[in-house]
C-alpha cells in the first residue's frame, strides 16, 4: 500500500509515496554502515559546523517547512513555525556544547592514568511520531549526529513529506551522504528491521503499544533503546496559587498542538476551595478560542491528525459522559461538526472540551486523552492531590501550582514523573534532560544526559 500524506482538515489526499522495497531498504542500511565507518572519525568541530549549517537551513526555510507540517498533521501554522525554530535551536545547542559533553572524563584510580571516553555506537534507528514531526526528530538527531552516530528515520506514515524534508535539511547542511536517511516503510516492518546487525540501537517516541513492540524486538537482539511514550500529566492547583496565571497556563498546556502532545496537562487536580473559579476561568479560555483552517492567522485550534485519533477521543468522552461526567463546554462532536463548512466535513475535527464531576471508574482515571479535552478533578488537600496525581500508569511530566515553599517541596519530592514544573508549563528544553518513568518510557533525551544515551561509555585504564 502507498504511504499517503492526507490533509486532516479536509481528508483530501495530498500526495502518495511508494514504500521502500527490500532491495532499496538494504541499500540504505549498507550506506548507513559504510558512512558510519568514516563519519565516526570526523572531528567534533566538523560535526558542530554541520549542525550549525542544518540550523541555518531550518531558519532559512522555516515558512516552507511549517506549511508542510500544517498540511500533513493540522497544527496551527504559527506553532509550526515555532517548531522549526526550536529544531534549529537544538542543533545549535549541541554544536555549542557537544565537545564539552563528549570530552574524556579523568578519574583518580590506582592507574597511572584512567578516564572515561564516549564513543559512538553506529547507525541508530529513530521511530518518530507525527505530532511534532520536526522537533521530535531533531531532538534525537542533533545529539546522535554530534556524538558520531548516523541516523535512520522511520517517521509516522502520515507525515512522509516532513520525513523527506528533514533528510533534505541534513543534505543541504553538507553532512556526508548516508549520515541521516529517511526510510519510507510501514510500521509492520520495524520489528524485522531491528534484527539487522547494522542497526546498533533504537529510539521511539509514540504510543505505549508501539514502545512495547520496539523494546521487545530490540531486547530479543540485545540492542539499546530509549522510549518516550504516553502521558496523562497532572496539573495541581492549590489555594495559594496565582489563579489567573494557573488558568491561562492550563488552557495553553491542554490545547497546545491541538491537544496532541504527550506532556500536555491533561488532568487538572484543583483544591475544592478554588475549583469553581478555576472551572469558570478555564471554560472562558476554551470558549474564546479561534477554531478553523490551521493555515489562517490567529487560529488556535485545527483538526486532529488522523481519523483514528478523533474516533478514540470521541469514544473516551462519550464513556465519561455516559457514566455521569459533566461537559462544561464541548463534548458533542456531531453538533460541533454540523456547524463546520462543507469542505471540512471529511476532516478530523473535535470540539475543545472540559469534563468535570467525573465519577470513579471512567476512562479519565487511567487513560491518556490525546486531543483538546481537559479533565477536572476536585480534591480537599495536598495529600489527596498528590495521591490522585500518582494514581496513573504514566509518569512523564507534572505541573504544580502553589506559592507555599513547603507545598512546592512536597510536589517536587513526591510527584512520580520525569519532570516537575512548579508554577509553569511543562515543556522540553535542550538544556535539560527529557523523559519519563513508569509506562511513559525510559531513558532521556536532551541535555548532557541525552547525548550519552547512544554512546559506548568506555572505561580506560593505563599503567
Amino acid at each position: 500500500m502507498p504511504i499517503a500524506s492526507v490533509n486532516p482538515a479536509t481528508g483530501a489526499v495530498l500526495k502518495e509515496f511508494a514504500p521502500l522495497g527490500d532491495t532499496d531498504l538494504d541499500q540504505k542500511l549498507a550506506l548507513a554502515a559504510s558512512t558510519f565507518a568514516t563519519y565516526r572519525h570526523t572531528t567534533l568541530d566538523q560535526r558542530a559546523t554541520w549542525l550549525r549549517q542544518a540550523a541555518q537551513v531550518l531558519d532559512d526555510n522555516k515558512a516552507a517547512y511549517a506549511k508542510i507540517m500544517t498540511l500533513e498533521m493540522g497544527k496551527p501554522l504559527a506553532a509550526a513555525v515555532t517548531e522549526v525554530e526550536k529544531s534549529a535551536l537544538v542543533c545549535r545547542y549541541y554544536a555549542d556544547h557537544g565537545a564539552e559533553f563528549l570530552a574524556d572524563e579523568p578519574a583518580t584510580t590506582d592507574a597511572s592514568r584512567s578516564f572515561v571516553r564516549y564513543q559512538p555506537l553506529g547507525p541508530v534507528l529513530a521511530v518518530m511520531p507525527w505530532n511534532f514531526p520536526f522537533w521530535q526528530v531533531f531532538r534525537f538527531a542533533a545529539p546522535a549526529l554530534m556524538a558520531g552516530n548516523v541516523g535512520l528515520l522511520k517517521h509516522a506514515s502520515n507525515v512522509p513529506q516532513c520525513a523527506l524534508a528533514i533528510e533534505d535539511v541534513f543534505q543541504k547542511a553538507g553532512l556526508p551522504e548516508g549520515a541521516f536517511q529517511t526510510l519510507l516503510i510501514g510500521g509492520d516492518r520495524i520489528a524485522k528491521l531491528v534484527t539487522d546487525d547494522r542497526i546498533k540501537a533504537a529510539t521511539l517516541t509514540g504510543s505505549e503499544p508501539a514502545g512495547i513492540s520496539l523494546a521487545t524486538a530490540c531486547g530479543q537482539n540485545l540492542k539499546k533503546t530509549v522510549l518516550e511514550l504516553g502521558g496523562s500529566d497532572p496539573f495541581i492547583v492549590m489555594p495559594s496559587a496565582d489563579l489567573e496565571s494557573a488558568i491561562a497556563t492550563a488552557a495553553a498546556s491542554r490545547l497546545l498542538n491541538n491537544g496532541q502532545t504527550c506532556i500536555a496537562a491533561k488532568r487538572f487536580i484543583v483544591h475544592e476551595s478554588i475549583a469553581d473559579r478555576f472551572e469558570q476561568g478555564l471554560t472562558e479560555k476554551f470558549a474564546a478560542l479561534k477554531i478553523g483552517n490551521p493555515l489562517d492567522d490567529g487560529v488556535a485550534i485545527g483538526p486532529l491528525a488522523t481519523p483514528s485519533i478523533a474516533a478514540e477521543l470521541e469514544q473516551q468522552v462519550k464513556a465519561c459522559l455516559d457514566q455521569g461526567g459533566k461537559a462544561l463546554i464541548g463534548g458533542n462532536v456531531a453538533a460541533f461538526k454540523a456547524q463546520l463548512p462543507g469542505e471540512w466535513q471529511g476532516g478530523n475535527w473535535f470540539p475543545p472540551t472540559i469534563l468535570a464531576a467525573l465519577p470513579p471508574g471512567t476512562p479519565a482515571d487511567q487513560e491518556e486523552f490525546f486531543g483538546p479535552v481537559a479533565l477536572v478533578f476536585r480534591v480537599s488537600s495536598l495529600d489527596e492531590a498528590i495521591a490522585r496525581a500518582n494514581d496513573i500508569p504514566f509518569g512523564l511530566g507534572a505541573s504544580g501550582w502553589s506559592q507555599d515553599p513547603a507545598e512546592q517541596n512536597r510536589l517536587i519530592a513526591e510527584l512520580e514523573a520525569g519532570a516537575v514544573f512548579i508554577n509553569g508549563l511543562v515543556k522540553s528544553d535542550p538544556r535539560l534532560p527529557f523523559g519519563g518513568i513508569k509506562r511513559s518510557g525510559y531513558g532521556r533525551e536532551l541535555g548532557r544526559q541525552g547525548i550519552h544515551e547512544f554512546v559506548n561509555i568506555k572505561t580506560v585504564w593505563v599503567k
